[in-house]
């Protein structure tokens, strides 16, 4: 990412981070709604599930890249032992950025959708990789 698209990133993210709670239930609800099959792979509260989603972003978005590359790989161990395929990383990207459209509204610019692309491609990335 450039240094451009990180603070994009960041900006629209403090936007959404106000509100954890209805992120985390837009993409889900968006995922399941995608990729039905997606929702056995959730046993737990939703709610909760919802809320470390956005968590995590929150610890990839504002800290130092390099600082998280090591915790994205053993969420890509974990997501990989759930049984998460390479294919699948396409509709959570999908439903990360309609999650963020559906929050920011106007201020979703294609720019903003740009950085987030780019920021997810290079998350699922090293996901996938780990």
């Amino acid at each position: 990412m450039t240094p451009s698209e990180r603070e994009i990133v960041r900006a629209s993210f403090a936007e959404v981070a106000l509100m954890p709670e209805v992120a985390g239930a837009l993409f889900y609800e968006h995922l399941f709604t995608i990729n039905p099959d997606f929702r056995a792979l959730f046993k737990h509260d939703m709610r909760v599930q919802g809320m470390k989603l956005m968590t995590m972003l929150a610890v990839i978005v504002y800290d130092d890249p390099g600082d998280v590359l090591q915790v994205v790989r053993d969420m890509g161990q974990r997501h990989a032992a759930y049984g998460v395929k390479n294919l699948d990383y396409d509709a959570l990207g999908e439903s990360l950025l309609w999650m963020l459209e559906q929050l920011l509204g106007e201020a979703f610019t294609p720019a903003v959708r740009n950085a987030w692309a780019v920021c997810y491609g290079e998350l699922a990335r090293q996901m996938k990789t780990a």
